[in-house]
């Protein structure tokens, strides 16, 4: 962009200003390098090989350049001068109709915006006037913005033109909402998805564009507007003209921080600093100050959001820091801080912002409720994760149970009335004297037994004993095999045939199975293993996916035992002679019988099933040695 010069009818504007969005508007391929290189490389692979598409659709975000791009998309297809006269994207030279295009002055370039020519009668004069000729360019050239705003009646009226269009006519479309496009207008369509302009490629256009202007612009304000824009060049510019306007010809960091409600980042820092730390008085210090300096409340969170996404990339992507975007303290001090904070620190801090913003922009009190998320944050700031909270449960349950039952007790369904009976027990052992355990001024509760059919007083029911639950038997699970057995004991054949064809165990822990499933595996065999495997050993079960190779399956298991067994049996000498005896006879199972054992302890050996075409040993006929 360092060649970008304003438009023509800028220079030669008679005495009115024109917004830096127009006046710099790009003007050929060169321009539009910004950004969008994969299109311009596109474009310019066709266009060099005479691979020139009847329709083409413009998407992306508003402001990324596509209705500019469709009038230099246009000034291509008619490109002329004395010396070229065919299409191209070598725009240095303006052409014969480059300025009228360029303009959307030209009478071959026809633009029509589909937001107020929504129906099928604007539809139906595009279809009446493509049958004629261009004037005087090459391309009768229709551009058509917003055109997901057109009818159903007005797409459906357009596709026979769109598809068999004639030679002379081409048709550029421009949205931002590619998805209400019908599919069938598209696939008549190149495609190109207009993407958003990175934070650094647009401070390096302000930058070139406030020299050319004569501005001096801080580059932290330039930073902080090209933040602001989101991808949009257009969105940007406008935000340049304000700050350029507001302080008075210069840019300077504090008067855009102030002109877009932005807290310092530095301060935006500290801020989530405090908030890692638990130090609610600090954080809550630190946003009255920022509040009391003019910050928008709901930007706060905001800056404190889009710095904790920061953090977490950073902890991953350290290159991320080069980023041009970024101020100093945020590249050094965020690198510091994803060091030290962890992914599940960071992970609820997000999730929080993300319910807390909603409802500091909704609130009638954005300030109080901003304070609130705050709060919730810095509480949460050292709570353990769910995954350490899971397990230091299990800890205090295991240690419980340790303590109140021998080793030969079954654990109760739950695990939760270890704990709860453990406390209760030592209530029950303190001092007789009830005053003696209870804080001082603390009513106390004095506990009177009641001879068994003595009548109660009014209004108090007796509480019959309930009968004691019969805890679940201990289920030792080591293997699949054992799973199975469980699925044959438990009469579940379905599950029993699917865990033994499709699953491969990965790893096996008690309360934990970690598995991978073969393709045609239904994936509800998942939680139907945790709610089977919780409902019979009485303990939680997680049940989890891997992508690890893990052992074979059951049914795998017994296939390769099987072929083991039948080349055991074709190396015996007797089996081998049988065979060799009768031609033709082939060995179909060998089956393991319980057999005595001998004097030496030695088992006998494995029977074979022997299948001969011969009459003398029938199919299927078992033959003991």
């Amino acid at each position: 962009m360092s060649d970008l010069e304003p438009t023509a009818d800028a220079k030669t504007a008679p005495g009115g200003y024109r917004v830096l969005a127009r006046k710099y508007r790009p003007k050929d391929f060169t321009d539009l390098m910004v950004g969008q290189e994969p299109m311009v490389r596109t474009l310019t692979n066709a266009f060099e090989t005479g691979r020139i598409a009847q329709a083409y659709m413009l998407t992306g975000v508003r402001g990324v350049g596509k209705t500019t791009t469709a009038r230099i998309l246009a000034r291509g297809l008619n490109y002329r001068t004395p010396e070229i006269d065919r299409p191209t994207i070598d725009l240095r030279i303006p052409g014969e109709h480059c300025q009228a295009i360029m303009e959307g002055r030209h009478v071959d370039v026809i633009e029509m915006d589909a937001a107020s020519h929504t129906g099928i009668d604007d539809i139906r004069e595009i279809i009446e006037q493509v049958r004629y000729r261009p004037v005087s360019a090459r391309y009768k050239v229709y551009i058509i913005d917003e055109v997901h705003m057109l009818s159903t009646a007005a797409f459906n009226g357009l596709l026979k033109t769109l598809e068999e269009p004639p030679e002379h006519v081409k048709f550029i479309f421009a949205t931002t909402e590619i998805r209400k496009v019908p599919i069938t207008v598209l696939s008549r369509c190149q495609r190109f998805d207009l993407r958003r302009i990175s934070a650094g490629d647009l401070v390096g256009l302000f930058s070139t564009i406030a020299s050319k202007e004569g501005i001096t612009a801080d580059e932290d304000a330039l930073a902080m507007i090209a933040r602001a824009a989101e991808g949009s060049a257009r969105d940007g510019l406008s935000l340049l003209d304000q700050a350029i306007a507001h302080g008075s010809g210069v840019v300077h960091a504090d008067a855009v921080r102030s002109m877009l409600g932005l807290a310092d980042r530095a301060r935006i820092v500290d801020l989530f600093e405090h908030i890692v730390r638990g130090d609610v008085s600090a954080a809550l210090s630190e946003f009255g100050s920022q509040y009391e300096s003019g910050a928008n409340p709901t930007v706060v969170l905001t800056d404190l959001a889009d710095f904790t996404h920061l953090v977490t990339r950073l902890k991953y992507i350290p290159s991320a820091a080069q980023d041009p975007s970024l101020s100093e303290v945020e590249r050094v001090r965020g690198a510091e801080l994803a060091d030290n904070v962890s992914v599940t620190t960071l992970s609820r801090m997000w999730q929080m912002l993300l319910k807390g913003i909603p409802e500091a922009e909704g609130s009638s009190r954005p300030a109080g409720a901003a304070e609130m998320v705050l709060i919730r944050l810095a509480h949460a700031a050292h709570l353990p994760s769910p995954e350490d909270a899971a397990r230091r449960l299990l800890e205090m349950n295991d240690g419980a149970g340790n303590g109140d039952r021998g080793p030969a007790s079954p654990r109760p369904n739950g695990g939760g009335g270890a704990s709860m009976a453990m406390r209760v027990q030592a209530v029950a052992q303190g001092s007789a004297d009830p005053a003696a355990r209870m804080p001082s001024g603390q009513p106390v509760a004095h506990l009177t037994s009641v001879p068994a059919g003595s009548a109660l007083p009014q209004g108090i029911e007796r509480m019959e004993p309930k009968a004691q639950e019969t805890p679940l038997p201990t289920v030792n699970i080591n293997s699949l095999d054992d799973i199975a057995d469980l699925c044959t004991k438990n009469r579940s054949p379905v599950l029993r045939a699917q865990l033994r064809q499709f699953v491969h165990l990965v790893k096996l822990e008690p309360g934990r199975l970690e598995i991978r499933l073969e393709a045609q595996c239904p994936p509800a065999i998942v939680n139907e293993l945790k709610t089977r495997l919780t409902e019979w050993t009485g303990i939680t079960w997680w049940v989890t996916l891997s992508n690890e190779m893990g052992s074979p399956t059951l049914v795998e298991v017994e296939h390769s035992n099987r072929e083991a067994r039948l080349l055991d049996a074709r190396q015996d000498p007797d089996v081998a002679a049988i065979l060799a005896r009768f031609p033709g006879a082939k060995i179909t199972d060998v089956r393991i019988k319980a057999a005595a054992v001998e004097e030496d302890d030695k088992p006998a050996p494995p029977p074979a099933a022997v299948e001969s075409d011969d009459g003398d040993i029938l199919p299927g006929d078992d033959i003991e040695f």
